[in-house]
């Protein structure tokens, strides 16, 4: 079972932190780190992902850390994990002191697999989605559509026909797991009889099968805020696959992929672009239009602008959005030497270049 690497995973130094981290800087670290090791974009990181995501699922999860921390703070040893004596047999160890409260916490853990599996998280969905560059920064609200697993609309997800009873299992008597006490410690392993469900369904559901859940399709609403990036994820809790037996339902992970823009980039929250002008603009100095993600504006070049120069444009960026001010839009000046001269434009040039004391080489 899942729980039992508790004891030898150190989730929080998986994510690079402390037991005593917020929930925000778990959160925060997560995406981070999922954001780096996913492997959509770095390969042969699959695992590492995988790891990650184990981890945040415990820790992101308030009641599953609180019991995570407690079994942390006992130690293999009080489960009889740390190893075995001579000749074979376990080392609990416990000396003379009261076992009852390891019992409960690791009857929690081991022996309510039977509880658990009447009341079980949904699990959680990934999906990819593609949204043009404008909608990645001033942000959009759309939909994706997901296939889905719901609960049985026939039994409400119980997996029993209407009407029909559920008989409690003679074996465990209903607790879904049977208790095996070993020199004073007592360990729980899941009942054989009915697999941990404390007895069955008298009548199964015809539409289900007694699954308690049904196929179908649906559309989820996803906010995309503003100035996103390509690549970025996002986590929308319970709207991933509905949990069994009225056990919540897991999260949904939207991947964003951002598409490119013609004449527009990005660099952090501002938007970057490119204008052209003649050698004499750079020289005389102008005034030029430049195009940005809502109405033109116009923008001055002063005179003897080097090409390759970056004029600010305040406010044209990324929209403010939380903590993030609003971005500007930094526009990278291009001069553009004409490639050919006629006759005249030539002895112009020669004339301007002999004003300015440089040789001109005849070709």
């Amino acid at each position: 079972m899942a729980e039992r690497e508790w004891f030898d995973k150190d989730y929080y130094k998986v994510l690079g932190l402390t037991p005593s981290a917020t929930d925000k800087e778990i959160t925060r670290a997560y995406r981070k780190l999922a954001k780096e090791h996913h492997p959509d974009t770095n390969k042969g990181s699959e695992d590492k992902f995988k790891e990650i995501s184990v981890a945040y699922d415990v820790l992101g999860d308030a009641p599953k850390r609180k019991e995570y921390d407690s079994v942390r703070k006992m130690g293999p040893s009080a489960a009889g994990f740390g190893g075995q004596q001579r000749g074979g047999s376990q080392n609990f160890n416990f000396g003379q002191g009261d076992v009852g409260d390891l019992g409960d916490i690791f009857g929690g853990l081991f022996g309510n697999q039977g509880r658990r599996s009447r009341a079980q998280r949904g699990a959680d969905i990934e999906t990819a989605l593609h949204i043009s560059f404008r909608d990645a920064v001033f942000g959009v609200t759309t939909t994706v559509p997901l296939p889905s697993n719901d609960a049985c609309h026939t039994c409400g997800g119980r997996g029993g026909a209407p009407g029909s009873g559920f008989v409690t299992c003679e074996t465990c008597q209903g607790r879904g797991v049977l208790n095996n006490d070993q020199g004073g410690f007592g360990m729980s392993s899941v009942c054989p009889t009915c697999h941990g469900k404390g007895g069955r369904i008298v009548t199964p559901c015809a539409k289900c099968h007694g699954t308690g859940r049904e196929p179908s399709s649906r559309r989820v609403n996803v906010r995309i805020p503003a100035g996103v990036i390509d690549g970025q994820r996002i986590r929308l809790k319970g709207k991933g696959n509905p949990g069994a037996g009225g056990g919540p339902a897991g999260d949904l992970f939207v991947d964003i992929h951002a598409g490119a823009d013609e004449v527009f980039g990005r660099k952090n929250r501002h938007v970057t672009t490119t204008v052209k002008i003649s050698p004499m603009q750079a020289m005389l100095g102008d005034t030029v239009e430049v195009a940005t993600l809502d109405e033109p504006v116009t923008l001055k070049i002063a005179a003897g602008t080097q090409g390759g120069s970056t004029l600010r444009v305040r406010g044209r960026g990324v929209p403010a959005g939380g903590k993030h001010p609003v971005g500007d839009l930094l526009v990278t000046v291009d001069v553009v030497i004409p490639k050919k001269l006629n006759k005249e434009q030539r002895t112009l040039v020669e004339k301007l270049s002999k004003s300015f004391n440089e040789e001109v080489t005849n070709v």
